[in-house]
């Protein structure tokens, strides 16, 4: 287990919106965060990364204790988080939001990065602004990258892009898991999750309340129907 997130509870203010969260993510799997709009999902990513720090339970990464700690120290232990938002330097060419984010330790360079991403290579003179969104998406990612993670967690990755983009970038995110890395992926777009994840979990108004292997979650259309208001059979 790489990643342990143990009854946390999290707050907006007086707004109790994560009301003891606890969720596991093994070594080299993808495990996804599902629910309705407002469930808690992108809370429960700030909070691992300590925007949102918990008020009660904890997170550990690798056995050592990580709730507590500001972002950036746990971006440094090795959880990233690409923001829904993606963050990008507009004014920055491709290549210097990559390099900007490069680590001295990191498997990740240039040449690792435009392997998997090569319209970022075509790209890699052009200003952050100039891409489309789909390119903008996998520049956020392969920033991430470059900050040499362990976990990476990817909120709403493929929302409003093309079909042949997101195909494009289900494609990457599995070149990504061959390496070993442990990605949490938020997205509502259950084809692409059921097409990467390992193990899915389902997140209602603050609370768990669902946990199965992929095969599982594929099988249970009640749950579907139940919780997120999908049939994939249809």
């Amino acid at each position: 287990m790489i990643l342990q997130v143990e009854d946390v509870h999290g707050y907006y203010g007086k707004s109790h919106i994560l009301q003891g969260v606890s969720l596991q993510v093994d070594a080299g799997e993808v495990v996804t965060l599902l629910g309705r709009n407002g469930a808690g999902k992108t809370t429960t990513l700030k909070s691992i990364v300590g925007v949102v720090p918990p008020v009660q339970g904890r997170v550990l990464f690798e056995g050592q204790l990580i709730s507590g700690l500001p972002s950036y120290k746990i971006a440094a232990r090795g959880v990233c988080l690409v923001p829904e938002h993606r963050g990008i330097f507009k004014l920055l060419t491709v290549e210097e939001n990559l390099t900007m984010a490069a680590r001295k330790e990191s498997a990740w360079g240039l040449e690792e990065i435009y392997a998997i991403f090569p319209r970022l290579k075509e790209r890699r003179k052009n200003g952050g602004g100039q891409l489309s969104g789909g390119e903008q998406q996998m520049l956020a990612i392969a920033r991430a990258l470059m900050t040499h993670p362990r976990v990476l967690m990817l909120d709403e990755p493929v929302e409003g892009l093309a079909p042949v983009i997101v195909d494009e970038i289900v494609a990457q995110i599995r070149q990504i898991k061959a390496t070993g890395m442990s990605i949490i992926l938020v997205e509502q777009n259950l084809e692409v999750c059921t097409q990467l994840a390992d193990r899915h979990y389902i997140v209602e108004q603050g609370r768990i309340v669902y946990h199965g292997s992929n095969a599982e979650f594929l099988a249970d259309e009640g749950v579907k129907d139940r919780y997120l208001g999908v049939n994939l059979a249809a």
